[in-house]
């Protein structure tokens, strides 16, 4: 089971890899747009800002459609045969899932407690996945989806049908059986998740009652919910919506900006909803820290693994506010660290707004220094000192509680892999294995060759696939591997050996060593050496 787990956590990064990239292209093209910060050539009718716009809609790409990188990603590394195919599957059965339920809601929506009349987002409940007006299930639906694809597709592709059948084998086959699948699927997540959207719409009155303690419950929710994708209901009505004020926070912020700008009033008392926009300061602050924590806990050896890994990740939450890279660095590997940076997030808006801290602080300090310092610090300058301390404070309370949280508990995050690091002397097995891999011509074998051949060849592997910097295989037989000499002299950092599931620390370009990996497996099951 523990495997099993690891190897789903593992999956995760396939579409997380590329957050990093589309973070910082999306924070750099708001930084060019805004007019305080790059003066008149950046105003909407110019060519300038023009560019940006369009360069910043490509950029929005990945986390606009975060449900379909996910259910084409995870079958990448679940699926144990076929991975392309599977992928297909993947996306053809949640198109299907979501189409059954646009369905279901233009006939009996009030039944399921919809209104299916309303626009996409906001609290509505809805949204367009793919051209299909559908439920807003988020990342949830999506890996939930994908998780049964894989599952069909790893039972039924290989399944042999009768000839006169043969055109629906393999892929085909598999999509048939989550075609009527997804029908009671559909049927049950139109009943269940409305339930679950209104529960938490429903908090907004207490929320917005209970001052100090609203502000703490309000940050936790929006952080602690980013996996099922439900935190729209948490802050949507709050920035967007009526929840505090008529127009949004949002809307309500930015046309008081003048007036806020030359009154000496403090802005908690101008503006006391503001506290509701308090969810950035853990962006910046607290993603610092985190950062920090799993920086100094991973071993020498891989600090520059984890440095690639950890530094676009950082900058693109607190420049653009987008945390999704950093978060799911270590969400399915600990997830009590993401409990963890709830709670932080929570008390540190608590304690800025108890302070006086109020704003649009939703974002990353693009944002910040637009919407806020830019605008406001002449007469404001005090408030934003305190928030830059406090926030600060907390950036170091964030470094020592992961540090020990992940150090007590022995969490693995990036960087803390266990290996072994033995030093002996090569057996004859190790010699002959590695004469043999480097081929006549005594060329260099790859570095997948090496580790095929160093894990016992083909006919040991049952099956594999990757994480950021390892590649995870299991073997029928562990006693037939070579030493771990024998794989750092091929290139890895290390091997981390627990029974037959073995995890080889490869590095940033592990994607491609496992492309190589599978590719000589199947070269040599079809050439017959196994």
């Amino acid at each position: 089971m523990k495997q099993k787990i690891q190897r789903f956590g593992a999956a995760m990064f396939v579409p997380v890899l590329l957050f990093a990239f589309a973070g910082i292209t999306v924070g750099l093209t708001i930084l060019f747009k805004n007019q305080d910060i790059m003066g008149p050539i950046a105003h909407p009718d110019g060519m300038w800002y023009k560019f940006w716009f369009v360069v910043e809609e490509g950029g929005w790409t990945v986390f606009r459609q975060l449900p379909l990188l996910f259910v084409v990603g995870l079958p990448i590394a679940l699926a144990k045969k076929a991975q392309a195919r599977a992928c297909l599957e993947s996306l053809v059965i949640y198109l299907t899932f979501n189409y059954f339920i646009s369905a279901l809601l233009q006939l009996w929506g009030p039944t399921f407690n919809v209104d299916y009349s309303l626009e996409v987002g906001g609290v509505s409940g809805l949204a367009l996945i793919a051209g299909i007006k559908t439920l807003d299930t988020g990342m949830i639906g999506a890996i939930f989806i994908a998780a049964i694809a894989v599952y069909l597709h790893n039972k039924f592709f290989d399944t042999k049908l009768p000839d006169f059948l043969g055109i629906f084998q393999g892929s085909s086959f598999v999509v048939i059986i989550g075609f009527f699948l997804m029908i009671p699927t559909a049927l049950l997540i139109s009943f269940v998740w409305p339930q679950i959207q209104a529960g938490i719409a429903s908090m907004q009155g207490f929320l917005t009652s209970t001052g100090v303690f609203g502000v703490w419950l309000y940050t936790f929710l929006e952080r602690i919910l980013i996996p099922t994708g439900l935190h729209h209901f948490v802050y949507g009505p709050f920035l967007f919506g009526p929840a505090v004020v008529e127009s949004g926070i949002y809307a309500e912020w930015t046309q008081n900006l003048s007036s806020f700008a030359t009154s000496a009033m403090s802005l908690k008392e101008m503006f006391p909803e503001g506290g509701f926009a308090l969810h950035g300061l853990s962006k910046v602050f607290g993603c610092t820290g985190i950062a920090l924590a799993i920086y100094s806990t991973a071993k020498p050896e891989k600090k520059k693994i984890v440095a690639g890994l950890l530094i676009p990740a950082t900058l693109t939450a607190v420049l653009a506010g987008i945390t999704e890279p950093l978060e799911f660095t270590f969400l399915f590997i600990a997830p009590a660290l993401f409990a963890l940076h709830s709670v932080l997030a929570a008390t540190l808006a608590a304690v800025s707004y108890t302070f006086g801290v109020v704003g649009n602080f939703g974002g990353g300090l693009i944002e910040w220094l637009a919407q806020n310092w830019m605008p406001l610090f002449n007469y404001h300058s005090s408030t934003y000192i305190i928030q830059i301390i406090i926030g600060l404070i907390f950036t170091v309370i964030y470094f020592f509680s992961f540090r020990f949280a992940i150090l007590k508990f022995d969490l693995a995050t990036p960087g803390r892999e266990k290996d072994t690091d033995e030093t002996k002397l090569y057996s004859k097995a190790d010699y002959k294995a590695k004469k043999s891999s480097s081929g006549a011509a005594n060329s260099k074998p790859s570095q997948a060759q090496a580790f095929l051949e160093a894990l016992g060849g083909a006919e040991n592997i049952v099956d594999v696939t990757n994480c950021a910097t390892r590649l995870r295989v299991s073997v029928n037989d562990g006693s037939k591997l070579l030493s771990d000499n024998y794989f750092k002299e091929a290139g890895a950092h290390g091997v981390v050996r627990n029974g037959n599931a073995i995890q080889v620390i490869v590095g940033l370009s592990v994607p491609q060593v496992r492309d190589d990996f599978e590719s000589l497996i199947s070269d040599r099951n079809a050439n017959g050496l196994v």
